[in-house]
């Protein structure tokens, strides 16, 4: 079978077993890309956590210093006067009870739902739905709150949510392609400071096994993480 030129370059540059430093990571990133639209960056951090622990089941969020490079889409679920406060402050859907039947006959066009505190007795009907999406609404994040208007700025401003899934890994993204180094390698620290930092007292021994960067079309770059920090 005939290799693609893409997949050349990449045999070419880039080694699958061996780990770089955060620098080279990002060269070769820059270096691998080949889509014509403007490809995400993604991390994704392996962790020795098991999270069927609650303490261990780590759900953290943290605002990265230039965004995510990403537009996102995000619905109030309120009643009363927060409408206009979450309206005025760029939610991009405002409601309740329309919106919930929307949901509950397969609407999803969003990334996140803010929802004021009352409306969680009806959205917690829809957990089957919602949970799998990772669109609940959860106090842990700061998407259960009054202020409604400040957690739809921090969202749409680049706040992401740090949560393990079942095999206690982080996936998260990092930033664009069209991004400078210095940029996504500033949103990564970030990530990095606020994983370490939920770090929880059961866990002994090695905390942070792996992390993996990636572009949308490009490789897993595996770090070396004794060249953090």
């Amino acid at each position: 079978m005939k290799k693609s030129k893409q997949k050349k370059s990449i045999e070419q540059h880039f080694d699958g077993m061996k780990e770089y430093s955060l620098d080279n990571a990002m060269q070769l990133i820059d270096k691998l890309k080949y889509a014509k639209f403007d490809e995400t960056i993604d991390l994704a951090i392996n962790l020795s956590v098991d999270p069927r622990h609650a303490e261990e089941n780590i759900r953290v969020t943290t605002s990265l210093p230039n965004g995510t490079g990403k537009e996102v889409k995000v619905l109030v679920l309120t009643r009363g006067p927060k409408e206009k406060e979450a309206k005025d402050a760029g939610a991009d859907y405002v409601g309740n009870d329309d919106f919930l039947v929307k949901i509950k006959g397969g609407w999803a066009d969003i990334d996140k739902i803010v929802a004021t505190p009352d409306m969680m007795a009806d959205l917690g009907k829809l957990g089957k739905i919602l949970g799998p999406k990772g669109l609940m609404p959860n106090p842990k994040s700061g998407t259960v709150t009054m202020d409604v208007g400040k957690a739809v700025k921090e969202i749409k401003a680049g706040k992401v949510e740090l949560r393990v899934d079942k095999d206690g890994i982080i996936h998260t993204i990092c930033g664009k392609a069209s991004f400078g180094a210095e940029q996504i390698l500033e949103n990564i620290l970030v990530i990095y400071d606020t994983v370490i930092k939920a770090r929880p007292s059961s866990v002994k021994g090695t905390y942070l096994k792996k992390m993996t960067l990636s572009s949308t079309m490009g490789p897993g770059i595996k770090i070396d993480l004794a060249t953090i920090r």
